[in-house]
């Protein structure tokens, strides 16, 4: 999400669209203010402790829309667009007091959480509900989302609007793969690799038991990413022990995460890029892995649905079982042909997603949002 957020919004200030981004201060040494480029501000916004969990931000949302108001009666913008959960509410609540359209992007959702087994509290599907209930328009990133929506949340479909993230080719692109590899001072040996948050959400664990599958005895696994949320260290621990169960030591290396701008070199290092999420409004970094020209196995579930065609780009598994995975990955692996059509497929298909389009579509929806009378709120 903060990927998205930073890229969106450079590409939206580029084209013309003065852009405040609001962040709740999480260090008591942040600057007020930081311009990022023009047209495009962070503001640092105190609303609790510096160091509050994620999980007390819920009640802190209130004295977050206050302080950001005392800034909106300056900035006086056209439209509030909010992302995440936490930020629809402290949206509706700045709607309502400022008289402005309202556009959130929820980015994951409590009940699709929920079908697969990561349960949120009921709280935030309430709230969930009630923002989208009020929102002039809900921003889904593909059609599975806007589908979910509709299902999950009774959403107007007539609010609903589909527009794609997009990815950095100038960050993004196809490379050689020897080249990267050298510069991660690894070897020739077939790379898998999986790239984000280290959560149950994220299925690392089916990454791990895809490689136990896998027929090429040489075949590695490399982790890149932190633990994330209030299960992720444990979800570290029980990874970790996985790997000890299933004798793959030596086959498995956790990288810490990476700074954006350098993930790119690991996608070029490897054969395959996995994304056994269970479930994913759209799926960054199968985009990026594609922009570089890896092939990518992922769930089919959410927006990969969309971003991976099966067997042209990459191949969508369906269900939790490594075993899928893992035929597949060995697909990929045993065939160097098909392995660089694959290759070739995915960079073409990655070409169409730009944040340039996406901010020209969301330019002209602010547009549209900020001529329009206000959705009515309960």
């Amino acid at each position: 999400m903060n990927v998205y957020v930073r890229e969106l919004v450079s590409a939206l200030a580029q084209a013309g669209v003065v852009c405040r981004v609001y962040v709740r201060r999480w260090a008591d040494d942040l600057p007020e203010r930081v311009v990022v480029e023009p047209g495009f501000d962070v503001v640092h916004v105190a609303a609790g402790p510096s160091d509050l969990p994620k999980e007390d931000l819920a009640l802190h949302v209130e004295d977050f829309a206050d302080q950001v108001a005392k800034d909106l009666e300056e900035f006086q913008p056209d439209v509030i667009h909010a992302n995440y959960w936490l930020s629809g509410v402290a949206g509706r609540l700045l709607k309502q007091r400022f008289q402005l359209p309202l556009l959130t992007t929820f980015h994951t959702l409590a009940r699709v959480k929920a079908e697969s087994g990561d349960r949120e509290p009921e709280s935030r599907a309430r709230a969930e509900a009630e923002v989208m209930a009020c929102a002039d328009a809900v921003l889904a990133n593909a059609t599975a989302e806007a589908e979910q929506l509709i299902e999950y949340y009774d959403a107007d479909p007539t609010r609903i609007e589909i527009v794609p993230p997009g990815v950095d080719h100038a960050l993004f692109s196809p490379g050689n793969q020897a080249g990267a590899r050298w510069a991660l001072e690894t070897n020739d040996d077939p790379l898998l690799v999986f790239i984000g948050r280290i959560q149950p959400l994220k299925g690392v664990d089916i990454a791990v038991e895809a490689l136990a599958q896998v027929q090429r005895s040489d075949a590695r696994l490399w982790i890149v990413g932190g633990a994330s949320g209030k299960g992720g260290g444990a979800e570290v621990d029980r990874v970790r022990s996985l790997i000890e169960e299933l004798g793959l030591v030596e086959r498995v290396r956790f990288v810490p995460a990476q700074p954006h701008h350098l993930l790119s070199t690991y996608y070029r290092a490897a054969d395959v890029c996995l994304v056994p999420s269970r479930s994913e409004s759209f799926g960054l970094v199968a985009l990026e892995a594609a922009a570089c020209g890896v092939p990518t196995v992922a769930s089919a579930v959410g927006g990969l649905l969309t971003l991976v065609d099966h067997g042209h780009s990459g191949y969508l598994v369906e269900g939790r079982d490594p075993a899928d995975y893992a035929a597949w990955i060995d697909t990929i692996l045993g065939d160097p042909v098909l392995a660089r059509r694959l290759s070739v497929s995915a960079a073409a298909r990655a070409r169409t997603y730009t944040w340039s389009t996406s901010a020209s579509r969301l330019r002209r929806l602010y547009e549209d949002l900020a001529s329009r009378s206000l959705a009515p709120c309960d």
